[in-house]
């Protein structure tokens, strides 16, 4: 059989299980597996990230961070945006189509024995989770970033007991699994926070979410640091592609950063990034005093990272369907923002980054989310917005998704198509119709947005030879998610 027919059955065969969405809150289904496997995930040292928005872009900013500092990483990420390899990387590059056969066919018999063993079988996470700390083992690495799937507490990837647990913003989402409070959402994400470790806290946008989160590490004896008092962004101009940082780091000052991607919450996911490497380097320990000053932890010396190193890690950064540029003439963005929180982000970073005159959405959204407040951020900013379905199965059928978007921005406003490749070509099309002779060259855009798997879809539509991940492209015949297809929309 071909590599390739393979590789398509071995992700047809992960992705029939239960879908990643729908959590049964235990570790007891991926204890058993990695117990078998002989619990690769303590064969190497652990960052560990979560979060409600931003946790994929930092965890790629640690794991190039790391790279440049001379460490083997593992990266494990979620969702993908077109093949399943994606999500397990080995020094920033996706596991080639063998090696996730291998060790999909490798794990399969222990797959099949947990299944058996508990009363609910494996789900497309938890056997993704064991892939991934396999492979890492396997490899083997020095470090692993892991992206939490969900929440944190129950989440597959913390049976690994990260050294470093980043927490990045917590708003609220996945309310119907994580608790429909910003404190119950913050408490299962605090749960990654071992004994012992350092926790590197963003900037919260609700204070009560960083209460619970320090309330936690307080009581696993772990040491805190956070974002605009121990470490934090000192400055930031636009740059071209993205901008310019000064960043404060736990030990450390460092300037003229280049970031290529924009907006300020990605200066802030760079500033929780640098503290976590500092952290896993020993750089330093942070230590709260009553005065609010830091000490440095025993044994631990007080220099920094090295300042060109942390350019050349971040230059290098990348975050594949977030704001990113899939084409022009008009330009057309994908982001995957996929809640209230990510969206106004999203909206900020594009107010100050670029210069529309006129900007189309593009929206398909998961069924299950606050689709009115996604909305309601997005209807100040377009002109006219193009609704749709992606490939995901959770996606929220076109025409309810229309009848929400007409509450908000009116009929006139509002532009139906089933199929996404429908709607892009609707939405480039208005935009080269609004191009007027008086407007700037360039000034019209079209945004597609609303989730990682719309985002995923439409760089395979527009930018299908660019790297799935950022990094490498992939290989010829990689499977994709949709399963529809488009013409030339250039």
């Amino acid at each position: 059989m071909d590599i390739e027919e393979r590789l398509r059955e071995a992700e047809l065969e992960i992705a029939d299980r239960r879908p990643e969405h729908q959590i049964s809150p235990t570790l007891d289904r991926i204890a058993t597996l990695t117990s078998m496997l002989g619990d690769p995930q303590r064969a190497y040292q652990v960052i560990h990230v979560t979060g409600t928005n931003g946790k994929t872009s930092m965890t790629r900013m640690i794991d190039s961070l790391l790279r440049e500092r001379g460490l083997r990483t593992g990266r494990f990420t979620s969702p993908h945006l077109v093949s399943m390899r994606e999500r397990i990387c080995v020094d920033g590059v996706p596991l080639d189509a063998e090696r996730f056969v291998e060790i999909y066919e490798e794990l399969l018999p222990l797959i099949q024995l947990t299944d058996d063993r508990q009363s609910a079988p494996l789900s497309f996470f938890e056997v993704l989770t064991g892939m991934a700390f396999a492979a890492f083992a396997d490899a083997p690495v020095d470090v692993a970033v892991i992206e939490v799937g969900m929440g944190g507490r129950w989440d597959a990837t913390n049976v690994a007991d990260g050294a470093i647990a980043v927490i990045g913003p917590v708003a609220m989402d996945h309310t119907q699994w994580l608790g429909d409070t910003i404190e119950a959402i913050a408490s299962e994400k605090a749960g990654i926070i071992k004994p012992g470790a350092v926790a590197i806290l963003a900037q919260q946008p609700q204070v009560a979410a960083a209460e619970v989160v320090l309330e936690h590490a307080a009581a696993v004896g772990a040491t805190v640091a956070r974002e605009g008092i121990e470490f934090g962004v000192l400055g930031r101009e636009m740059a071209v592609g993205g901008q310019s940082l000064t960043l404060r780091g736990l030990r450390g000052t460092y300037d003229e950063v280049y970031l290529p991607l924009f907006g300020a919450y990605q200066a802030g996911n760079a500033a929780c990034a640098l503290a976590a490497v500092e952290a896993f380097a020993g750089v330093a320990q942070v230590i709260a005093t009553d005065s609010g000053s830091l000490e440095l932890g025993p044994g631990l010396n007080s220099a920094g990272l090295d300042t060109d190193l942390v350019r050349d890690g971040f230059g290098k950064a990348s975050s594949p369907g977030r704001l990113e540029i899939l084409r022009r003439s008009p330009t057309v963005i994908a982001d995957s923002s996929h809640n209230p929180a990510g969206m106004a982000a999203t909206i900020e970073a594009l107010h100050e980054s670029f210069r529309f005159t006129r900007l189309i959405g593009v929206l398909a959204v998961a069924a299950d989310k606050d689709v009115t407040g996604v909305l309601e951020d997005l209807e100040p900013v377009l002109s006219h917005i193009v609704v749709s379905g992606n490939s995901s199965p959770r996606s929220m059928l076109a025409a309810q998704l229309g009848e929400l978007a007409i509450e908000v921005f009116g009929e006139d406003r509002v532009i139906v198509r089933d199929r996404l490749d429908d709607a892009i070509e609707a939405a480039v099309g208005l935009a080269d119709e609004s191009a007027g002779p008086d407007d700037i060259p360039g000034g019209n855009a079209v945004l597609v947005t609303g989730s990682v798997v719309t985002a995923g879809d439409a760089r395979a539509l527009l930018a299908p030879g660019r790297a799935a991940d950022g990094d490498v492209p992939p290989p010829p015949g990689t499977p994709s998610r949709h399963s529809f297809t488009v013409g030339d929309l250039s």
